[in-house]
């Protein structure tokens, strides 16, 4: 896994996170977990209360994607035993998901595993609720989580292909987390980037096409250059 994948794992989580099969249902999923009507999110004495009903919610999908990123690097590593050849196939599909992500080749879309979620509901069980909500947001964000696993699938270890789906995890729950914090302040702000939605797919699958095609052609390691060249450009330390 290179330092480059990180940013843009962290990245992709945030794009799911304003996915209209996600940001909507946001209120919903926070009056959930924490037993408070949705009306009355946002209102004084409640953040802490949401936040922290939020955390066991969190750590529901992160272990979701977690053990896909980990099945995804076991897959790579079994199916091919060629690092070459793996990151070629990688970029490959890299780059058709990027495309779909733009809108320029067709994606399937549709919920499922509703039942998990109302079972999940009914045991009143935070953490279930949040597997839950990554298998039925599964389908829809679909593009970019499979861009993250053909990533971890190209990752030498185990370890590394759950890091970086880890890190995906974060980029989803750190808005999430947000929202539970300061509900009217920043739902406001998240709204206006849904209605850029269509921009940021557009920039999102420029930049999958973009990360497919360096690793189809073996020049991966040029992101990492840049990457250390900003590090040195901003006073701080290369990671490499």
């Amino acid at each position: 896994m290179s330092v480059g994948e990180i940013p843009v794992a962290l990245l992709a989580g945030f794009v799911s996170f304003l996915a209209p099969c996600v940001l909507p249902l946001v209120p919903g999923y926070l009056s959930a977990i924490s037993a408070v009507d949705a009306d009355k999110l946002g209102e004084p004495g409640v953040s802490r209360r949401v936040v922290l009903s939020s955390i066991p919610f969190v750590l529901g999908f992160t272990a979701f994607f977690v053990v896909l990123g980990a099945g995804a690097t076991l897959i790579g590593d079994s199916l091919f035993r060629d690092q070459f050849l793996l990151e070629q196939v990688s970029g490959f599909v890299l780059v058709v998901f990027g495309l779909a992500f733009m809108g320029l080749l067709p994606w399937p879309e549709r919920l499922v595993g509703a039942g998990l979620v109302q079972g999940a509901r009914s045991r009143g069980s935070r953490v279930l609720l949040g597997a839950s909500f990554a298998v039925c947001a599964a389908p829809c964000i679909g593009p970019v989580l499979a861009a993250i696993l053909v990533l971890a699938g190209s990752s030498e270890t185990v370890l590394e292909g759950g890091l970086l789906l880890a890190v995906y995890s974060f980029g989803l729950a750190l808005p999430f987390v947000l929202v539970g914090a300061a509900f009217t302040r920043t739902m406001g702000a998240f709204r206006w980037l849904r209605d850029h939605y269509v921009a940021i797919q557009f920039v999102g699958g420029l930049v999958m096409v973009a990360l497919g095609l360096l690793l189809f052609f073996g020049r991966f390691s040029v992101l990492r250059i840049y990457v250390n060249r900003l590090f040195d450009a901003l006073g701080l330390e290369p990671l490499f």
